[in-house]
């Protein structure tokens, strides 16, 4: 009577021994995933310390990474890289706050000097607002898949983390890589407006600065920075123009210079320009902020490797040589023009050699730097004394003369003296014109900015004077901007204040 309740009892003990043991076959029967030898995880280490690509000793014969192997420290940020890149970011917006604010603040007169503060103070977050929203990925995004333009993946910083984005670093957080073309961003309409001073209402100001960032600034910088820019030779291999430019020369230097240019012409010179005196209220404040801006200019030209490497060594060096080249040739000029040097003239001279050398320091080397310096320093010269005499455009604080000229000679040195001894990144994509016809190509990308620049500046002001107007009243222009425009005075002379 017990033997039918047997066979159940059987197959219940038969399905629990099943059950438990079918992980452990199926797991016996999976395939093991591959791993990285020690050899290829000091390879990726190795490439950490060189700025290199992590995955490039796991490839195979075909170039491609065998999957299913993991790749050691992939997507993880390098602390050194990381601390470089930080401390950059922090230095390029030094330039702005306080160094441009004061070296700008000190050629203005007394009743400017705020106005000049409060415009270097309103750029840097209004441009801070629209590069979180658009302007970034604007810039360095890429699913529009142009040339011109990039795409709309990284709008309000979406996805923009810790993590490296490999088509700009290997090693960099992506935010901190964010932050530092941020920095840029900032100091590019800020160095713009210094010919506008003292005769331009702060609404128009801030207008013109959000329309020239759109229309200008973001198509121009991904064009020469982003992965698949229209003339980013040294990092698209299908760019159309094989233009380098290694920390803005294009971007940043010939941009604001000649839009300053164009804002001039359109606004017309300050009152009484011409006729009434108009010297700098305080060179002292001009030193500082011009010391400030060559010490801040270490982040914005070395932290361009995006790496703390031997190509951020380079243009610590050639940024060093070409500033202190440029003040002496800039003050020799002054000496055998008017037998005597001034302060104005070696500031003017240093800021002059570092735009110079901007797009050309990762590239070139110390006697690239030389020729950069004595050039920066002796052709802004005649463009600030002579050639605005002769044209008659109130660039008040000579934003053209300085980052306009000298941005352009600067783009060109770098196509006579570039090297793949200093940047080996060059032969990738550039060794069949380094020192060959590359210059050509500097031209060719000097042209595209120039036309953008006037082109989109000129449209950006005619929209802006139908809109709200460019310039204050008279009375207001007469009284100054600090007192018309923000109510405050940058100096209070009364004893009991």
């Amino acid at each position: 009577m017990r033997r039918p309740q047997l066979l159940p009892r059987i197959f219940v003990l038969l399905f629990c021994f099943l059950r438990c043991t079918a992980p452990a076959f199926a797991q016996a029967k999976a395939p093991t995933s591959p791993t990285a030898t020690v050899e290829q995880r000091l390879a990726s280490l190795e490439a950490y310390i060189a700025n290199g690509d992590p995955s490039a000793a796991l490839k195979d014969a075909s170039g491609r990474v065998p999957a299913g192997l993991a790749v050691p420290m992939a997507g993880l940020p390098g602390p050194a890289h990381n601390t470089w890149m930080m401390v950059s970011t922090a230095l390029v917006l030094l330039m702005t706050l306080p160094g441009l604010s004061l070296f700008y603040g000190g050629l203005v007169r007394t009743k400017n000097v705020l106005s000049v503060m409060v415009w270097c103070f309103g750029i840097t977050s209004l441009v801070t607002v629209l590069w979180w929203a658009v302007g970034y990925s604007l810039v360095f995004g890429r699913n529009f898949e142009s040339p011109f333009i990039g795409g709309t993946e990284y709008f309000f910083l979406r996805g923009v983390t810790s993590a490296p984005n490999p088509g700009y670093s290997f090693w960099v957080s992506q935010n901190i890589f964010a932050m530092f073309q941020l920095a840029f961003a900032i100091i590019t309409p800020a160095v713009l407006v210094g010919a506008l001073v003292e005769r331009m209402k702060f609404s128009a100001v801030l207008l013109v600065v959000a329309l020239w960032l759109l229309l200008v600034y973001c198509p121009l910088a991904h064009m020469v920075w982003g992965v698949n820019g229209f003339m980013n030779g040294i990092g698209n291999p299908h760019a159309a123009i094989k233009a380098i430019d290694f920390a803005g020369g294009m971007v940043v230097e010939m941009a604001s210079g000649y839009s300053a240019l164009v804002l001039c012409v359109f606004l017309g010179p300050r009152m009484g320009h011409g006729k009434t005196p108009m010297p700098p209220h305080s060179l002292v404040l001009s030193m500082v902020g011009t010391g400030l801006l060559w010490f801040g200019w270490y982040g914005f030209n070395a932290g361009s490797a995006v790496a703390a490497d031997g190509v951020a060594a380079n243009a610590f060096t050639t940024t060093t040589l070409a500033a202190a080249v440029a003040a002496g040739t800039w003050g020799c000029m002054e000496y055998l023009g008017r037998g005597k040097p001034s302060m104005l003239g070696l500031c003017s001279g240093a800021v002059a050699g570092l735009v110079a050398i901007t797009p050309a320091c990762g590239y070139v080397g110390v006697n690239g730097a030389m020729v950069a310096g004595v050039l920066g320093g002796a052709i802004p010269y005649f463009a600030c004394t002579k050639l605005k005499g002769w044209l008659g455009y109130d660039d008040a604080l000579d934003v053209f003369g300085v980052h306009g000229v000298s941005g352009t000679l600067g783009l060109v040195v770098t196509g006579v003296f570039a090297t793949t001894a200093v940047n080996p990144n060059l032969s990738a994509n550039l060794g069949a014109i380094v020192g060959k016809s590359l210059w050509l190509e500097q031209l060719k990308g000097i042209a595209v900015t120039l036309g953008l620049a006037v082109v989109g500046t000129a449209c950006v002001a005619l929209l802006v004077r139908r809109l709200v107007g460019l310039r204050p009243t008279i009375e207001a222009e007469m009284e100054g901007l600090d007192l018309s425009e923000h109510g405050e005075e940058g100096y209070i002379y009364d004893a009991k204040s």
